[in-house]
């Protein structure tokens, strides 16, 4: 017996083994079957679903893409910038279906957050309310982006002050079409108001009068926003902001690409903020369109490290006067509120205190200066003075716009253009390249993106076209002879005094410092004040 259990163990022993390894095979196998079957089945249901939901979405711009209700009640799916959130605060009559309205709509232009139909209308309850006044000459190309950029912004109205080609008929009654617009003609009766005015008989501004070109531009978008302070106030704004229409605002570090938002979280108690400006650096000398082929900006010097900025002075300027072609104060946009008055185009001050301002960290104002090559005999044939270096300090405040206009006021167009890639155009890759890094240039798509977007919805061709439809040749043409008759020609100059003598010394002296002019970035012979060296 002892023999035979002695046999029988091995077997049993070697039957249990086998048994235990096809069960752990079995179970492996199971495991390996659900592994490989769960994914496929996730993925069969995610296709199920996005099927269900209007088709396949781009893996490449989902990331940057939301659903955005449009007219007709269909959901489609809308770029959304970096930064913006999703705003569903248009109001539904803003809704209203009409063909130009669906063609934008069905496009693959950008979500925009104040967008309501092609006219751009919003909620009026909407706050805070934003206003942006302006002194311009320019063509409907310039004007249309610049303005429809900034009511995706938010902006609700602009007071524009309109002469030269602007003030023709055949653009005035386009601007006046557009919702929210003001326009505002330089006519004779406009000279005489403006000469009654309070800032023209105080000191702060005396300074600047009876002096040509940029000075005379200067004291007239002055007064223009003295006008203006009283219009947004009439009209229930909240903010007033003195742009120039080759100027955007970048509201970089709002929650959303808005400058509603970025107003909306400024403390009650400012009364102005500042937007440090940034320079177009251009990089070719055939810009046509600067709003949509300019990436590249100079970053302002409130913006850098001081010991980048001074230790890249040399590079950044390149043989120029200054470090930026044209202005580096920046601009501001002040709080409506009792005894507000502009001090100078870059400024507002206030008679009865000392504003409380901010300056902004992140946010800027793009400055487009120089940015086409004809902006050289643009600026030359606006202004009458001699191409002397004595005679231009007359009429220009900074150095680089009396250098460019002895240019195109002497040189020949070769001569000019290889004047304008030296000195504005930056063609050099190694220095362009080593700018970037250290973050003295920097490049911006946003806004280039907002208005290419804006042109291909047709949002300007059916502003364009509304004014010509809604008025029939006749009614057009008996309207462009009545604007005619009824604008008294203007002389183009500032209100007059019959003595100039007679007309300071009787001027109220109020406020003693002067006006906040168009001022040059800080130069080397600042480095040793900022680093304390």
């Amino acid at each position: 017996m002892k023999s035979t259990h002695h046999h029988r163990a091995p077997l049993i022993s070697a039957s249990s083994s086998s048994s235990s390894s096809s069960s752990n095979h079995s179970l492996v196998s199971r495991l390996l079957l659900l592994l490989t079957l769960l994914p496929v089945s996730l993925a069969c249901l995610a296709f199920i679903l996005q099927w269900r939901g209007g088709g396949l979405a781009d893996p490449a711009s989902a990331s940057v893409r939301s659903s955005t209700s449009v007219p007709g009640g269909s959901d489609l799916n809308h770029e959304v910038f970096p930064g913006m959130e999703t705003v569903s605060s248009v109001s539904p009559k803003a809704h209203q279906s009409s063909s130009d309205c669906s063609n934008l709509a069905r496009s693959s232009s950008p979500s925009f957050p104040y967008y309501g139909d092609w006219k751009f209308g919003v909620d009026t309850s909407l706050k805070p309310k934003i206003c942006i006044t302006t002194s311009t000459s320019a063509g409907l190309d310039q004007i249309l982006p610049w303005m429809f950029y900034h009511k995706v912004l938010g902006v609700s109205t602009f007071f524009l002050f309109v002469e030269g080609k602007a003030a023709t008929p055949s653009i005035s009654k386009v601007l006046e079409s557009i919702p929210g617009v003001k326009v505002i003609y330089r006519t004779k009766e406009l000279e005489e108001k403006q000469a009654k005015s309070r800032i023209w008989n105080e000191t702060w501004l005396s300074s600047f009068f009876y002096k040509p070109c940029n000075y005379e531009l200067f004291v007239k978008q002055s007064l223009n926003m003295e006008m203006a302070i009283v219009m947004a106030r009439d009209a229930g704004m909240d903010w007033i902001l003195h742009l120039d229409t080759d100027e955007l605002i970048y509201p970089a570090g709002a929650r959303e690409y808005s400058l509603r938002r970025l107003l909306l979280d400024v403390p009650p108690n400012v009364d102005m903020v500042i937007f440090p400006n940034y320079e177009s650096s251009v990089e070719r000398d055939d810009i046509k369109d600067p709003f949509t082929e300019v990436s590249m900006f100079k970053k302002n010097y409130d913006h850098l490290p001081k010991d980048t900025y001074f230790g890249m002075y040399k590079e950044a300027t390149r043989n120029n006067p200054n470090y930026f072609l044209t202005y580096g104060n920046g601009k501001s946009v002040a709080r409506i509120q009792d005894h507000l008055r502009p001090n100078g185009a870059h400024r507002w001050h206030n008679y009865m205190k000392t504003p409380n301002e901010i300056k902004l960290e992140e946010a800027a104002v793009l400055h487009y200066t120089y940015a086409k090559f004809s902006d050289l005999t643009s600026r030359r044939d606006r202004c009458g003075c001699k191409p002397t270096k004595e005679d231009v300090k007359r009429c220009f405040m900074l150095d680089f716009d009396r250098s460019a206009f002895i240019i195109a006021s002497t040189a020949t167009e070769e001569e000019m253009l290889s004047w304008y890639r030296e000195h504005v155009v930056w063609g050099d890759k190694e220095v362009k390249t080593k700018l970037l890094r250290k973050g003295i240039l920097t490049r911006i798509y946003s806004p280039m993106v907002v208005i290419q977007a804006l042109k291909e919805s047709g949002v300007f061709t059916s502003v364009v076209s509304s004014v010509s439809t809604n008025l029939s040749k006749k009614n057009f043409l008996s309207s462009i002879h009545k604007s005619n008759s009824s604008r008294s020609t203007a002389s183009g100059s500032l209100p007059a005094m019959e003595n100039k003598s007679e007309g300071i010394s009787a001027r109220h002296l109020l406020g003693a410092e002067s006006a906040v002019p168009p001022l040059s970035p800080p130069g080397m012979e600042h480095a040793r004040f900022v680093t304390g060296e």
